[in-house]
């Protein structure tokens, strides 16, 4: 019919985009930012399985006309919780795809001045940082941004070539910056290698009393990491400035908006001097929350190995992974020891231990070992007494733990089997 193949295809994968952008505004966007406006007042510890419960209560909800959850339909909405899951993942795909085509559909549209401009800045010593992380043309196009939760399905938030900072520190500023982040849940969880990318790429920073560090609805790139000193986070509730919470030695705050892509929820200001630790929202994308995607990944994994949760399903287990803590102990160590308290739940990841019980003051017997899947200190918890037995490492072994609370709240569904597998110990 007389028109250029090219163009047709070019218009169709321009209409298409357009159309994927339409229908992130209109219909992701408003659920993903009433979401992370929950996440964002409710704070909980662990912002996921919060997440897909709230997706499910909106599913539910839509479908009853209003009407309450009714007992008995648990097994019902972890159906609707899977096929939300598979929901997400395919508007995921479909949206990198419409991304792909948005940044393909840009290209030809470089001028060639534009070209020769870009080549003449290779030529003196190559393009600005900037440069690198230009987002497409559409991005400009589209004039301000009406979401940052859009931002985060386009071709601007396709992964880069990453070389982390690196800021000068003595060996005391950096003693300093890992006994903080051994206490911090946000960082606990880093292998050796990434703790030394995150403490190079602190940036120390000073402030005085009434310094405001964070302004409440504004886009963030930094978060903070308090080495002393305190800050008053600060909310405007009811048409006035309210302090909701206070930061100390050792807390985190303005990571929110870097996990989510989502503006500031609060502000943040100094009460006084204090010393804190600023990192970038590229070394925190790239190392804290990838490494944190990725320890879920394993954890989840390894859990499927354990005969002791076959019974728990998909979101328990995520429930479980991320309550995790991870403790290397070398061999030789007593990981728990008869007759004290016990607060933690514990299972073997890697390595080998042995169960050492004395009876009626005598020396300690080796009564059984445990391998990969094993676990122990369920009686503790579950019988609200002291342990019953010590537990040594054979071998350098990597074990993971969870506190009473989350151990109630997860595995009580598991008690029963728990109390009929502790009959065998003697």
């Amino acid at each position: 019919f007389g028109i250029p193949v090219p163009s047709v295809t070019q218009a169709f994968q321009t209409m298409a985009a357009q159309e994927h952008q339409d229908y992130i505004q209109s219909r992701v966007n408003p659920v993903l930012e009433s979401m992370v406006m929950e996440v964002l007042m409710e704070r909980p510890e662990n912002p996921v399985p919060f997440m897909v419960r709230w997706l499910a209560q909106r599913a539910q909800h839509k479908g009853s006309e209003g009407k309450m959850v009714q007992v008995g339909e648990a097994d019902h909405l972890r159906t609707e919780i899977e096929d939300l899951k598979a929901e997400i993942a395919t508007l995921s795909e479909k949206l990198k795809q419409a991304a792909v085509s948005e940044a393909e559909l840009a290209t030809p549209q470089i001028s060639k001045q534009e070209a020769k401009a870009d080549s003449d800045e290779e030529s003196e010593g190559g393009l600005d940082d900037e440069e690198d992380f230009r987002p497409p043309a559409s991005y400009y196009a589209r004039g301000q941004r009406s979401s940052v939760s859009a931002e985060a399905y386009g071709a601007f938030n396709v992964k880069q070539a990453f070389t982390p900072p690196v800021y000068p520190k003595s060996e005391e500023q950096e003693a300093r910056i890992r006994a903080v982040l051994q206490r911090s849940f946000l960082f606990n969880s880093l292998n050796s290698e990434n703790i030394a990318i995150i403490v190079g790429a602190f940036v120390e920073k000073t402030t005085q009393a009434g310094e405001r560090l964070i302004e409440e609805g504004e886009d963030g790139d930094v978060m903070f990491l308090v080495e002393s000193g305190a800050f008053d986070c600060v909310k405007v509730l009811d048409g006035e400035e309210k302090v909701v919470k206070t930061c100390v030695q050792g807390d985190v705050f303005g990571e929110l908006a870097l996990l989510y892509n989502c503006p500031r929820a609060a502000s943040v200001e100094s009460k006084g001097k204090s010393v804190l630790w600023q990192l970038d929202r590229e070394t925190f994308s790239h190392i804290v929350r990838d490494a944190s995607a990725k320890r879920r990944e394993d954890f989840q994994e390894f859990l499927r190995t354990v005969p002791l949760f076959q019974s728990l399903d998909a979101y328990d287990l995520m429930e479980l992974a991320d309550c995790l803590q991870v403790q290397k102990v070398e061999a030789g160590t007593r990981v728990i020891n008869q007759g004290e308290e016990g607060d933690k739940f514990y299972l073997v990841e890697e390595g080998e231990l042995v169960v050492l019980k004395s009876t009626d003051g005598k020396p300690e017997q080796e009564v059984m070992t445990y391998g990969r899947g094993g676990y122990f200190g369920e009686l503790a918890l579950i019988k609200d007494t002291v342990r019953a037995a010590s537990v040594l490492t054979r071998t350098d072994s990597t074990v993971v733990s969870v506190d009473r609370k989350s151990f109630k709240n997860i595995l009580g569904k598991l008690e029963e089997t728990m109390k009929k597998r502790a009959g065998s110990y003697k």
